[in-house]
């Protein structure tokens, strides 16, 4: 029983590394409830039982319990391999945050005084941007005395906005913040 909580600590630590975040799980003898949900290892629900009754059951079937949800009434306990079990974890948060990267916003900054090639070289940027990603973020960046032509530098954002050549979507409207003029678009459809 000792070996199988080192390799679950080790199992921990080589994860942690990655940056995995792993919620701890209580597993055979560390399970502390009196009665559990138990839920067999094909996926069939044995009913509530006993704690000493679901580990003798899992020690039969040589696998491990694992508590999966100790916040529920009573709670839910699951049999099957524990190390098969964190391979199914890792392998959903990798899912979960390859949809989060599908999301990526890219930046613009433009200046007050840009220029118009530049405009033009950050419009193509902007372009490619809407091709690959769904959002990009615009800000066009005030210093000292730009604060106060706030309108001037409405008009610029506007003068870029129609320098791109991608249809687009503006989901944010141009926001004002103490240093700067904001503006969030997105690919149209």
């Amino acid at each position: 029983m000792q070996a199988l909580f080192y390799k679950i600590i080790i199992k921990f630590s080589r994860l942690t590394k990655n940056k995995y975040i792993f919620k701890r799980y209580n597993t055979n003898n560390y399970i502390r409830a009196r009665e559990l949900r138990v839920i067999d290892d094909v996926g069939a629900n044995l009913g509530v039982m006993s704690t000493i009754d679901a580990l003798n059951l899992a020690r039969e079937k040589q696998m491990d319990l694992i508590e999966i949800s100790p916040e529920a009434n009573p709670p839910v306990a699951k049999i099957q391999d524990f190390g098969k079990f964190l391979y199914q974890k890792e392998k959903e948060e990798k899912k979960q945050r390859a949809k989060q990267k599908a999301d990526i916003m890219k930046g613009i900054r433009l200046t007050f005084n840009i220029g118009e090639h530049d405009m033009l070289v950050r419009a193509k940027k902007a372009d490619e941007f809407l091709e690959t990603c769904s959002k990009v973020f615009i800000e066009l960046v005030l210093r000292g005395r730009e604060k106060g032509k706030r309108d001037f530098a409405k008009q610029k954002i506007d003068e870029f906005l129609t320098m791109l050549t991608k249809p687009y979507k503006i989901i944010q409207p141009i926001k004002g913040t103490p240093r700067s003029l904001i503006i969030i678009i997105g690919k149209q459809g």
